[in-house]
């Protein structure tokens, strides 16, 4: 209050000190103005006065003028100076001005130049003006002519009235407005962030999500959101760790695992190489964004880096990389965190169509994936390919320059070639490569034109890593029957020349902890209100994620969707299933023709089904941020993962993680590496559209007491092989390796 009073006051004083500058200009002037016009019409009426009534004057014919012809005239006095000793007032109010005007009229025969001037004369101020009578038989005379001016004071006092009271109405209302517009643009700004700091404090989270009400304020907001979070991380670590050393549990932190890193790298720069930078600098209208690109892979890795520190080296993406890197282009993220470094690799177009969509997605993928499409290979796409991996490798050795020992951890089928490359510079460094998707049959791999060349280069890897034991086993079987190398069985490892290869499965998973595992008492939102504001009413839902790719078994799902409703006509306008779906190299045309075909076929299912208020199947092609897709995870009544082949689907994970009620159910292909440890899934053949069908009724009407078994099993599972447990295991493997 006493902040409004001030500022109130300070306007009105301020606006007053103005308006006081403007009111004296405008008084100056109306008081030049008013005196001139006095002045000449004065003169004007002398020279009147004098032709009509005192050309005889020098004959002293005067008495016969009068007062009333003297006031006729506007003048309150004239009189006529003969000399110092004979002075003739014509009416009687001219006697009292002689005294007072003497001394201007002497002033003003001996200029010989009529003039005029301000007297005072009993506190009214009188307008003298003399007119020199220039006869030779009166060489001293004057005629004075007296005119009221007192009427110019009250002008100039009205005016000063009233213009302090519009100014000073002018400012009160001023203030009042700026008052107004400070309160609402500032101070509830201010109180607001007020909030947010107490919120930082107690850690409510939930207010500091909230969207500042000022874009001013946002960078401001971002900051405290930042400290807020970096409390809440630190209250919940020392929690944790409390909890951990009362339950003797050893479940993996990203503390623990900040510690063990400690230990294990004593020092050591850890490098992460992959294609997909972490984050990526996108324009949205003037601003610049700083969003996470949809990614399993980078959702796996990026808690290892917030836990651990070090560098990650990856291809910039978005519009606005290039501005928001230093000039060794290196950027801290997170934003507001600057746990890591991120190095962006510049690539051109060429580089990225033949490297990236050619030989990458076209070749690689469809060639490790059996999922029938089948793979392209061209000349010029291996070429790019080598040519990038050239590229982020020399990259990589120019960053552990300074360097002893470092540790390369290399990220899926983009940089087959880039182990090797890296061992030839730097022997000493310890490089692993982690391929994300499956390891086809032997068979399988042998079409590809460059298979040695690709072998070669990932056995240039001190370790290699798969999700699964058969994926290594196909891998192995593979060297074996393509390369001069020894495969040694007993311990998974391969030798050429004196170099050895470790080979071992590291399932991936996702940063759940203990303190995610607890049950939450916050009540559960219903389906019927995730649905509501997409125009659906329905008693439950299904929900699914994923890319939109041949290898995720889209088609099948919608089609097995379409046959638990022909068989279970009862579930008509009682159940909905949700697929999000986000695009993913559109540019290819297998993935442009899969994009297609899943859409036409949820318009296909939907127009035979649909009802009003309600439709089979809600697809949502867009991509969403993990906080979007949570909402659906919670509430659905079951997941529906069916891809045709996969290293390992965190969306599997992702989706147990969020049940902190302990509840639903999880539909699982048994072609996704995560069906090897989810055992309270629902295990399913995705071509086999029937069983898919089955699934999705038992998944309905499971029992709650059985989906809590379950459910609580499979929690327990992902939070005892989390992101942070597999990142450790694969670091003890590089450092246990002698180079």
């Amino acid at each position: 209050m006493k902040v409004n009073v001030a500022l109130i006051v300070s306007i009105i004083v301020a606006v007053g000190l103005v308006a006081f500058g403007f009111t004296a200009f405008q008084i100056s002037t109306e008081r030049g103005e008013l005196m001139d016009e006095l002045k000449t019409k004065t003169i004007r009426l002398a020279d009147e006065f004098y032709e009509n009534h005192l050309t005889n004057i020098e004959k002293g014919d005067s008495l016969h003028i009068t007062d009333s012809i003297i006031s006729q005239y506007n003048f309150t006095g004239v009189l006529i100076y003969y000399n110092a000793d004979s002075i003739v007032p014509l009416n009687s109010e001219a006697k009292a001005y002689i005294e007072p005007s003497a001394d201007f009229i002497a002033q003003t025969l001996s200029a010989d130049s009529s003039m005029g001037n301000l007297i005072t004369v009993a506190g009214k101020n009188i307008y003298q003006f003399t007119r020199v009578i220039k006869r030779e038989e009166m060489p001293e005379s004057a005629v004075v002519f007296y005119a009221d001016a007192s009427y110019i004071r009250n002008i100039i006092n009205r005016i000063w009235l009233r213009s302090f009271v519009r100014w000073f109405l002018q400012a009160l209302l001023i203030s009042v407005i700026t008052l107004l517009i400070v309160r609402r643009g500032i101070l509830m700004p201010l109180n607001k962030l007020i909030d947010w700091v107490k919120a930082a404090r107690s850690g409510d989270m939930e207010k500091l999500r909230k969207r500042p009400p000022n874009d001013f304020l946002q960078p401001l907001y971002q900051e405290i959101t930042g400290i807020a979070k970096a409390m809440q991380e630190a209250k919940a670590i020392a929690q944790e760790e409390a909890r951990l050393r009362t339950s003797a549990e050893s479940v993996w932190t990203p503390e623990r695992l900040n510690e063990e890193m400690k230990h294990i790298l004593n020092g050591k720069k850890l490098v992460v190489v992959s294609n997909r930078e972490p984050y990526m600098h996108i324009r949205a209208g003037k601003d610049i964004q700083c969003i996470m690109p949809a990614s399993g892979m980078v959702t796996a890795l990026e808690p290892i880096l917030k836990a651990c520190g070090g560098l990650w080296v990856a291809s910039g993406s978005g519009d606005a990389d290039r501005e928001m890197v230093d000039e060794n282009d290196k950027v801290l993220v997170p934003p507001y965190e600057n746990k890591y470094t991120l190095r962006r690799i510049w690539l051109t177009k060429e580089q990225e169509d033949h490297f990236y969509y050619g030989f990458s997605n076209e070749g690689l993928w469809p060639l490790c994936h059996i999922a029938h499409t089948r793979p392209v290979f061209r000349k010029i796409d291996f070429d790019y390919y080598a040519e990038v991996n050239q590229l982020y490798a020399d990259s990589v050795v120019e960053e552990i320059k300074n360097e002893q020992e470092a540790f390369i951890l290399v990220q899926d089928y983009h940089f087959a070639l880039l182990p090797r490359l890296i061992k030839e510079k730097r022997p000493d460094a310890k490089v692993a490569i982690f391929w994300h998707i499956p390891w086809p049959n032997s068979e399988s791999f042998g079409i590809c034109p460059w298979q040695k060349e690709l072998l070669l280069g990932m056995l240039g890897a001190d370790l290699i890593g798969f999700h699964t034991q058969y994926h290594c086993n196909n891998f192995l079987e593979t060297v074996n029957n393509t390369l001069e190398s020894r495969v040694i069985w007993e311990n998974f490892s391969v030798k050429i020349g004196n170099h050895f290869t470790l080979v071992k499965p590291f399932p991936i998973s996702i940063a759940f902890t203990l303190k995610d595992y607890e049950t939450s008492n916050e009540p559960k939102r219903e389906p019927v209100e995730i649905l509501r504001q997409y125009g659906l009413r329905t008693e439950a839902f299904g929900i699914g994620v994923d890319r939109i790719d041949y290898t995720k078994g889209l088609l099948e799902k919608f089609q097995a969707i379409e046959r638990f409703f022909d068989k279970y006509p009862s579930y008509i306008g009682r159940f909905t299933f949700v697929q999000i779906g986000a695009p993913s190299r559109t540019l290819i045309k297998s993935y442009a023709d899969i994009v297609s075909a899943v859409e036409n076929e949820a318009n296909r299912i939907n127009w035979k089904l649909k009802t009003k208020n309600w439709q089979p199947i809600l697809f949502l092609k867009k991509h969403h941020s993990h906080e979007e897709i949570i909402p659906f995870y919670q509430s659905a009544n079951f997941c529906m993962v069916t891809s045709l082949h996969d290293g390992m689907n965190l969306v599997a994970k992702e989706y147990i993680a969020a049940r902190d009620h302990n509840d639903g159910v999880l539909i699982l292909s048994q072609f996704a590496g995560a069906s090897n440890g989810l055992y309270g899934a629902l295990i399913i053949n995705p071509y086999d559209i029937e069983q898919s069908a089955d699934a999705i009724k038992a998944a309905l009407e499971m029992p709650g007491d059985e989906q809590q078994h379950k459910m609580k099993h499979m929690r327990r599972m992902v939070m005892s092989h989390n992101v942070y447990a597999w990142a450790a295991s694969i670091l003890k493997s590089m450092a246990s390796i002698e180079n």
